[in-house]
């Protein structure tokens, strides 16, 4: 999967919107929340995701695919993964992912900041 197609699937989630609150990265957010950061245009294709609630639960992508998913630097330990796109891991495995991540966040969000159902 191309890093313009997995952007344009997840600005087509409800509610999501492009940000980029660091200079040169770019994230999706949806509520004021991210669920996918896509990094630098310019840099390498990969998406960071909400693999799962812990870290233990992350570390299956990282067993599955082991040249391609690695802990998110700072919010690993959270269950966030870098996953490379351009790489082993299935286009469908990468939706998956980021349905996942992005579910996982809105749960959390405000009901007020929740996108409509």
């Amino acid at each position: 999967m191309r890093r313009d197609e997995m952007l344009a699937y997840c600005l087509a989630k409800p509610g999501a919107w492009l940000d980029r609150p660091w200079e040169g990265d770019e994230v999706v957010k949806v509520g004021g929340r991210i669920f996918a950061f896509l990094g630098s245009p310019a840099g390498e294709a990969r998406v960071g995701v909400k693999c799962g609630p812990s870290r233990e639960v992350a570390d299956e992508w990282l067993h599955r695919f082991p040249g391609d998913a690695r802990p998110s630097p700072y919010i690993g330990r959270s269950g966030w993964n870098t996953l490379r796109l351009a790489g082993g891991i299935p286009d469908d495995d990468l939706v998956d992912a980021v349905d996942g991540s992005y579910d996982a966040v809105v749960a959390k969000l405000p009901r007020r900041e929740r996108p409509p159902a």
